[in-house]
């Protein structure tokens, strides 16, 4: 009786009105946005200018690079799929050349597009590297569209390429993160020895701070040869080493297992071995270096003043790299504070020894996303406060960021600009504000040639102090007052 009740009431006896079924071919009705008509809507990418109109659009893929050209140049086969191979890159360049194209743009997909740029570039093509955030599109997804697109985007110029050096820091870019991967792997095995020595409680990492310092080296060196007791590896102790003998003992009592001694001893031998390694590749970065102009014009190198002469530490090339990126750029770099010879190497592996891909220094911050991210709407910006600066991998605003870190306590100008900033903004934004700073010097120094001159942090707050007092003076006469010193008694 109540499943009765329940189907009269969901309609199935007839009392709901039946459903209308409406006609497929009826006029929908024009959705209009609001306060916006359709007919006045933007026009279609077709009705855009063509900027360049011998442009093709390639799709990178480790096995298959799917390649668009205009239809006008191929009817029958506009979109073509070649394979991965050197045969097939130098087709794909045949083919291009066939049809016309002067100008190419393509996706950056790992590191597969490297060969296919390469062959491109030296047949003579105009090649752009793309980032994938310029080419996004919101339909379904397939490499012949994908090609397609970017293929229509870089006909009408709406692409714009990324930096790529010139062929030449290309060769020791590549040495240079040879390098670093290297050194990356070498500290993963210094993790491996510490947690060998953990496991069998030797805790040489609370009484030196470097475990592979003068001490530390010696100690394991002992301990892999055979060496158990403490007293005995204590004596090993560097004379500045700031624990006693007394207390490194006490460290070095533990469970000796040979499974433990074991991984000690292979991480060790890897450690060191990946050192060889570095050694390998700064002895090629030393010769390579040795063939650039020089454009010192001569001119020998001024010692450093007596504050910044330090040695070098574990992980710095062991040869002369202050002179050499002397005479590369004509100008010394490690002049502004906080940047040191292997930094200023660093920056050169990387933007050349020129920075003319970038009309000022606003593009080189903003190629560093070392600028607040541009995120406004009818002229205000969205968020309240200051834009956060975009999210970016750049190896440059990195070395830039650490040389920042080490100007927070410093004397300099920097230091004083970057200690006003944290007081207001917080460490991490004056530390980006001070990264900025050194990045615009430095292109400065390399896009001029002339020397940096620190003024000091004293003379920086005097001028920011009249420059504060200048702006109270001009707003107290805005609103009727007179500004008038105090008398100091």
């Amino acid at each position: 009786m109540a499943r009765e009740k329940r189907k009269n009431k969901q309609g199935v006896s007839g009392n709901k009105k039946p459903l209308q079924v409406r006609n497929a071919t009826a006029k929908r009705r024009t959705p209009q946005r609001s306060g916006i008509p359709v007919d006045n809507a933007p026009p279609p990418i077709e009705s855009l200018k063509q900027v360049n109109t011998n442009a093709a659009g390639i799709d990178i893929a480790a096995n298959v690079h799917f390649v668009a050209v205009p239809k006008d140049r191929d009817p029958e086969n506009a979109v073509r799929s070649f394979g991965a191979f050197t045969a097939d890159l130098g087709a794909i360049a045949d083919w291009l050349d066939q049809c016309r194209i002067e100008t190419i743009a393509m996706e950056s997909t790992g590191v597969y597009w490297i060969p296919l740029f390469e062959v491109l570039e030296r047949r003579g093509f105009k090649v752009i590297l793309v980032e994938p955030s310029q080419i996004k599109k919101f339909r379904r997804k397939t490499d012949v569209l994908d090609c397609q697109w970017i293929q229509t985007l870089h006909t009408f110029g709406l692409l714009t390429g990324s930096f790529r050096p010139e062929d030449q820091i290309i060769v020791l870019r590549s040495y240079m993160r040879q390098r670093e991967m290297l050194i990356k792997c070498a500290a993963q095995h210094i993790q491996h020895m510490q947690k060998a020595m953990e496991q069998m409680n030797l805790k040489l990492t609370e009484v030196v701070s470097d475990i592979l310092g003068a001490t530390g080296t010696a100690i394991i060196d002992a301990i892999l040869a055979g060496e158990r007791n403490p007293h005995q590896l204590a004596k090993l102790r560097n004379d500045k080493c700031k624990n006693d003998e007394a207390t490194i003992a006490l460290a070095l009592q533990g469970n000796w297992r040979d499974e433990h001694l074991f991984s000690l001893q292979q991480a060790m031998d890897l450690y060191r071995y990946y050192h060889e390694k570095v050694k390998e590749v700064d002895g090629q970065i030393e010769v390579y270096l040795r063939q650039f102009e020089d454009k010192s014009g001569g001119e020998p190198l001024a010692k450093p003043p007596r504050a910044k002469q330090r040695s070098k530490t574990t992980n710095e090339p062991k040869f002369d790299t202050r002179t050499l990126m002397y005479e590369i750029l004509g100008v010394d770099l490690t002049s502004v504070d906080g940047i040191g010879a292997h930094s200023a190497l660093q920056i050169v592996s990387e933007i050349g020894t020129n920075v003319d891909a970038f009309p000022s220094d606003k593009h080189f911050v903003s190629w560093l996303s070392l600028c607040p991210e541009a995120n406004k709407s009818g002229g205000k910006k969205q968020k309240k406060g200051k834009s956060p600066t975009h999210r970016s991998s750049n190896r440059v605003a990195q070395v830039f960021r650490v040389c920042a870190q080490t100007l927070i306590q410093s004397k300099c100008a920097l230091g004083a600009f970057g200690r006003r900033l944290r007081g207001r903004d917080g460490a991490a934004s004056a530390i980006t504000a001070i990264a900025r700073k050194l990045a615009i010097i430095v292109y400065a120094m390399i896009k001029t040639g002339r020397p940096y001159k620190d003024i000091g942090s004293e003379a920086y707050n005097s001028r920011f102090q009249d420059k504060l007092v200048k702006s109270l003076r001009r707003r107290a006469i805005e609103l009727g007052y007179d500004l008038q010193p105090t008398l100091s008694v």
